[in-house]
């Protein structure tokens, strides 16, 4: 004798959604928000905003005090031509290592704690791909960074403005000044967030993803420049290519057109690189970024959890 299966249903009081259905543009849109405020700590605690706005105030710092040397020294000076006051050009320089490691800290917080906690599960139950996902959060972090790259600059360039004793006759001389700072510092945020997210996709573990990315920064400049210092130029200008964190330098110098005096020695391993012609550290830039966002679409685009 056979017995059928019997259930009952119960109804619970869920209504059916009935409002407009906006599909993956507005899913992508709601990740890359939710990314800009994971990357800036904000809806959550104190301690998580401390990283962001302290890299960020580091950023200003280096503008800030190039725009009181340069006031100064106007007013000091304000017929001496031949001062060397601090540049935009000069600015990445400095502040390229405090810009790649804050995205090295931040990038890491936008991916890797969705996978550890299986929240991303969530997320592609949506209509989503995990290519939108890794998109979209790529943006928000590309985004952190360019505004702490342009920031700074836009301080600088008040602040040298305001300093000079003609600023009208100053931003009219330097006025190209502006689109080369923001072209700089794009390629500079880009790099960096693609390097951050290509880390924090092979692994589960933000203080792991950052301390590898932040320890590959500081050693390959260390390591590279030690050697193209000991070997000969024809050899080091090749070899300069490898510190992964002075990349963005060269293209910075390209931009601003800023190179190292003939009589003079050569500035690190940038100076190293303008022995090559123009297109290779170009080449090199545009291939490292795209290879790296490639290996990031693929890992994600395979991700299965």
């Amino acid at each position: 004798m056979s017995s059928a299966a019997h259930g009952q249903v119960f109804d619970l009081g869920y209504r059916r959604y009935e409002g407009p259905r906006a599909g993956r543009k507005r899913a992508r849109l709601a990740i890359y928000k939710d990314g800009l405020r994971a990357a800036m700590g904000l809806g959550r605690g104190g301690r998580a905003k401390v990283p962001p706005w302290l890299f960020i105030t580091a950023m200003l710092i280096p503008a800030i005090i190039f725009a009181l040397i340069a006031g100064a020294a106007n007013r000091i000076a304000p017929d001496f031509d031949e001062l060397d006051l601090p540049s935009h050009a000069d600015y990445y320089a400095i502040a390229a290592i405090i810009l790649l490691i804050f995205a090295a800290i931040v990038g890491p917080e936008l991916l890797c704690s969705d996978r550890r906690d299986g929240v991303i599960h969530l997320y592609l139950v949506r209509p989503l791909t995990p290519g939108d996902y890794a998109g979209a959060r790529w943006a928000a972090l590309a985004t952190i960074m360019v505004a702490a790259a342009w920031l700074p600059q836009l301080v600088l360039l008040a602040g040298l403005t305001l300093g000079d004793p003609d600023p009208g006759s100053y931003l009219a001389e330097n006025w190209l000044d502006i689109p080369r700072f923001l072209a700089a510092g794009l390629a500079l945020a880009l790099y960096a967030a693609t390097l951050a997210f290509l880390v924090a996709s092979f692994t589960t573990r933000r203080a792991l993803a950052a301390v590898f990315l932040v320890g590959l920064f500081l050693i390959s400049t260390a390591v590279i420049g030690g050697v193209a210092q000991a070997v000969d130029p024809d050899v080091a200008r090749w070899i300069v290519l490898l510190s992964i964190s002075d990349v963005p330098l060269y293209i910075n110098d390209l931009v601003f057109n800023n190179r190292a005096p003939a009589s003079g020695g050569l500035a690190g391993t940038t100076g190293f690189a303008q022995r090559l012609p123009d297109v290779v550290p170009v080449v090199w830039y545009v291939g490292l970024v795209a290879v790296a966002g490639l290996i990031i679409r693929e890992r994600y685009r395979r991700f299965t959890g």
